[in-house]
């Protein structure tokens, strides 16, 4: 007869639906004898609480394993509670990086199991205790790291719906061994690797399934340059199409990288590169390294010999750091690369040696996710709160390739910080928003900025802007440029023969 395992649900709540989450699967990959009897559900956070606690109840699981994150930790704490209301005798397990270190800002008091740490492993022994009535005493289980070589790699378990609708995340190393002090990865400094030629195996795996986007979620692909270089030839032996994303170290490309690196594919090959600050007095303040030429040098090298596509990042509230510092790292880095830069709030995370700060700088957080900076010595909240709408518009601008050839009109040899620091206190002026503004109207708002308050020529910002705005086939022309579409048809029907009439 066969035995009768308990009934349990993994569950998450993902940032988007395209998203999957590869910490679920590594639990029921290490399941063992409850994997039979283990399902897996993925929701998002737009998902309806109640209707995500329905179908988690229509599992009928017997204990819920929910992997919690900072961008779900308030919604699972609603989704806990209503559990709770409806099914009291039903097991809670909560894991993830939100609730692996102290203090919690969320209130988890209604769960029964709270594993801090890596829970590849932690999780099945707690099932395997809780089903032998041996549960433990204590609620919170502190785990140490675990040997790579003792887990079972998830990847198997990616399904075909995941590979065409969700991106697919992978991994060949853990940890990190740089110490930033805003970042939760280096509180794990020690780099543990996979075997190499196993993972391969598992990846050549998934590319025979279809799969042909790989999302790596290791904190430092090219810190260890044997392994780097392997998985570049995976992809470089592969026929395109497909696309492989990195995140980097910035100063540290040997020729070997950059020889294999220049070989990709437009669109094949994305790196993010943490780049912070180009302060050096800011970025000892938070123990990250700056190499400054080299990364420089690198990121000239990418820009110019590559068809890589760089995500560089910036972060607004760093302890010291000024409105004018954050300034002239953006006008820096824009005349490095045309490439996306995104720019983010300073976070204190749980964990982090980030707060050891909080004094001498004045540093004021808040204590709801995302746990944004508010206000310190250097920015005040108004300060701060004018360069989250800063970012949301650079992001809605220059990050999103919209207006590619017409937004660089808007700094033409001056200060790119605070041409675009101008522009986003006007559009905000304008629409007292920075969500749910069309790209017409995006659109509009700027050839009115650019013509009325910056008083450059119509006919140039027009062209510049029917050059953006009809690159996609198919795109109607928006009324406010319509008057100049016949002045650029004609100069458009000169300098290329495969311009296409019907979009005018």
């Amino acid at each position: 007869m066969l035995k009768y395992h308990m009934n349990i649900t993994l569950t998450t709540l993902n940032a988007r639906y395209t998203h999957s989450s590869i910490g679920l699967r590594y639990l029921y990959a290490n399941l063992q004898e409850f994997q039979s009897s283990t399902t897996l559900l993925e929701f998002s956070i737009n998902d309806s609480i109640q209707t995500i606690a329905e179908k988690l109840l229509l599992s009928e699981a017997e204990l819920i394993g929910i992997g919690v994150y900072i961008w779900n930790a308030s919604e699972c704490a609603k989704l806990i509670h209503i559990l709770k209301k409806i099914a009291p005798d039903v097991t809670i397990v909560l894991g993830g990086p939100e609730v692996t270190y102290l203090p919690f800002r969320v209130n988890f008091d209604a769960a029964d199991y709270i594993i801090q740490g890596e829970g590849d492993l932690a999780f099945y022994q707690l099932c395997k205790e809780i089903e032998q009535n041996n549960s433990p005493k204590e609620k919170i289980i502190k785990m140490s790291a675990p040997s790579l070589k003792d887990i079972q790699t998830p990847y198997k378990y990616y399904t075909q719906n995941d590979i065409q609708n969700r991106y697919i995340y992978v991994e060949v190393s853990r940890g990190c061994p740089f110490e930033c002090e805003f970042c939760l990865s280096s509180m794990d400094e020690r780099v543990r690797a996979f075997e190499l030629d196993a993972i391969l195996e598992e990846f050549e795996q998934l590319w025979n399934k279809g799969v042909r986007s790989f999302k790596f979620i290791d904190r430092t692909f090219n810190l260890n340059m044997k392994t780097a270089n392997k998985i570049l030839d995976f992809f470089l032996s592969k026929e395109p199409p497909y696309f492989a994303h990195f995140e980097v170290i910035p100063d540290h490309f040997p020729s070997s990288i950059k020889e294999k690196i220049a070989q990709f594919p437009h669109g094949a090959l994305q790196l993010e590169i943490g780049i912070q600050t180009l302060n050096p007095k800011i970025a000892q303040n938070i123990s990250r390294p700056l190499k400054l030429e080299k990364i420089k040098e690198n990121i000239l090298f990418l820009e110019q010999q590559t068809h890589a596509h760089m995500h560089l990042d910036l972060i607004v509230g760093l302890p010291g750091e000024s409105l004018e510092s954050f300034g002239a790292n953006l006008d820096e880095l824009v005349g490095l690369s045309s490439c996306e830069i995104q720019i983010g709030i300073l976070k204190k995370l749980s964990g982090t040696h980030i707060s050891r700060h909080d004094i001498e700088y004045g540093m004021i957080y808040s204590d709801i996710p995302p746990y944004d900076i508010l206000q310190n010595n250097e920015l005040s909240f108004l300060d701060i709160q004018t360069m989250k709408r800063f970012a949301r518009f650079w992001d809605l601008t220059y990050n999103s390739g919209n207006f590619k050839q017409s937004i660089v009109l808007l700094w033409e040899n001056e200060s790119v910080y605070k041409n675009f620091y101008a522009l986003s206190l006007w559009i905000y002026e304008q629409t007292q928003s920075t969500y749910k503004i069309s790209l017409q109207r995006l659109g509009e708002l700027l050839f009115t900025y650019l013509t009325q308050i910056k008083k450059l020529p119509k006919e140039l910002v027009a062209s510049k802007m029917l050059e953006d705005m009809m690159k996609l086939k198919g795109r109607a022309i928006p009324s406010y440029l319509k008057p100049y579409a016949k002045e650029f048809r004609i100069k458009a029907k000169a300098g290329s023969s495969g311009f296409n009439k019907r979009q005018l």
